[in-house]
C-alpha cells in the first residue's frame, strides 16, 4: 500500500460515487457534510489527486491527512484548501468520524469569469496541511453559512443569475479566508517571529560557509524546506511580518554580504560574484545596482 499510485478523481460526480455520496445536484459545484462520508477501508486508495478545488472545514476527525512528509491531526476546527492536481492522503480507521462541511468547485464552473484567474492568486491553496487555517467559532459559522448559501442556490431553480450568485459567494468565502489567515499570522506572532529568526540564522549560515559556492544562491524552495513550511506559507508570513517576500530576503542577505566584501576585502568584483554564488559577474552587478542604485565599483569607491 505504501507504493500505491494516487487515485485521480476527475469530476465531482466521480468523487461523490467514490465516497458513496448521493449524486451531486450540480455537476460543477457541490457542498456535502463529512458526516455523510463512508468509512475508510483497507482496500480503497488513500492517496488522492482531485481535478477540482476543495475547501474543507473539518472538526473532530479521527483521522490524519498528509501532504508529502507533513501530517495534520484534525482535532479542532480547521479550514483546508486543496487546488487541482495536489496529492494528499488520508489515514483513518473504521471508526472515522468527520464533522464539518466541504465545498467542491470544478474549474469549468469558473470558466470565463474573473475568478478563474483570481483564485490562482490565493496563496493558501499552496499551503501544507499543518499550515491549515484555525477558525474561531464566529469565523467557522461565517464559513458554514456561505457554504450553505451556495448549496441553497444550486438547489433552487437554476436561472441566468445562479452562476453569478454562487461565484459571488465563493469570492466572499475566499476573501474572508484571506482575512482570517491575516488574523492567524497576528495571533501566532510568537511562532511566526521564531520562523523569521530561524530564516535569518539559516541565511547567515548559508552565506558564511561553502554552501553558497557549491550550491549557488539558495532558492525559495530550499529555504522553505529547511524551515519546514511550504513556500507559499513562508512568503505570505514574511510579507505580513516584513512587507517582503522570501526572494527579497534572500537578495537582501546577498547584498549585505556583497557590501561587506566590497568594503573590507581587496577581492575583485568578479571574485566576489563567484563567492556569492553567481556564475556571471554581469548578473551580480545588475542585481547589486538594482538594489542599491550604484554599481559594485561605485560602492567600493565610496569607501576610498
Amino acid at each position: 500500500m505504501a507504493n500505491q499510485q494516487p487515485h485521480r478523481v476527475k469530476s465531482i460526480s466521480e468523487f461523490h460515487e467514490f465516497r458513496d455520496l448521493p449524486k451531486p445536484e450540480h455537476p460543477l459545484v457541490s457542498v456535502y457534510n463529512f458526516e455523510d462520508l463512508k468509512y475508510l477501508n483497507k482496500e480503497e486508495p488513500k492517496s488522492l489527486i482531485l481535478d477540482f478545488y476543495s475547501i474543507a472545514l473539518k472538526r473532530n476527525a479521527n483521522a490524519k491527512m498528509r501532504y508529502g512528509q507533513q501530517e495534520y491531526d484534525f482535532k479542532e476546527g480547521v479550514l483546508l484548501f486543496i487546488a487541482p492536481g495536489q496529492v494528499f492522503s488520508i489515514e483513518g480507521n473504521s471508526e472515522l468520524q468527520h464533522t464539518g462541511h466541504s465545498l467542491l468547485i470544478h474549474p469549468d464552473f469558473l470558466w470565463n469569469t474573473p475568478l478563474a484567474q483570481k483564485i490562482k492568486q490565493y496563496e493558501y491553496f499552496g499551503y501544507a496541511v499543518h499550515e491549515a487555517l484555525h477558525l474561531s467559532d464566529k469565523e467557522e459559522k461565517m464559513i458554514i453559512d456561505i457554504m450553505k448559501n451556495i448549496q441553497q442556490e444550486y438547489r433552487s431553480n437554476i436561472d441566468k443569475f445562479s452562476q453569478d450568485v454562487i461565484i459571488a459567494q465563493i469570492e466572499l468565502l475566499l476573501t474572508y479566508s484571506e482575512r482570517f489567515y491575516n488574523r492567524q499570522f497576528i495571533t501566532r506572532k510568537i511562532n511566526n517571529h521564531e520562523i523569521l529568526a530561524r530564516l535569518e540564522k539559516l541565511l547567515e549560515e548559508y552565506f558564511n560557509n561553502d554552501s553558497i559556492i557549491k550550491k549557488g544562491i539558495p532558492t525559495v524552495q530550499y529555504i522553505a524546506e529547511n524551515l519546514n513550511v511550504s513556500p507559499n506559507y513562508l512568503s505570505g508570513l514574511l510579507k505580513h511580518l516584513t512587507g517582503q517576500s522570501t526572494q527579497q530576503h534572500i537578495h537582501n542577505k546577498l547584498i549585505e554580504k556583497a557590501k561587506e566584501k566590497l568594503s573590507t576585502t581587496n577581492l575583485s568584483v568578479s571574485e566576489i560574484a563567484f563567492e556569492l554564488g553567481f556564475e556571471h559577474q554581469q548578473s551580480f552587478s545588475k542585481l547589486f545596482k538594482t538594489k542599491t542604485n550604484v554599481s559594485p565599483l561605485e560602492f567600493r569607491q565610496s569607501f576610498n
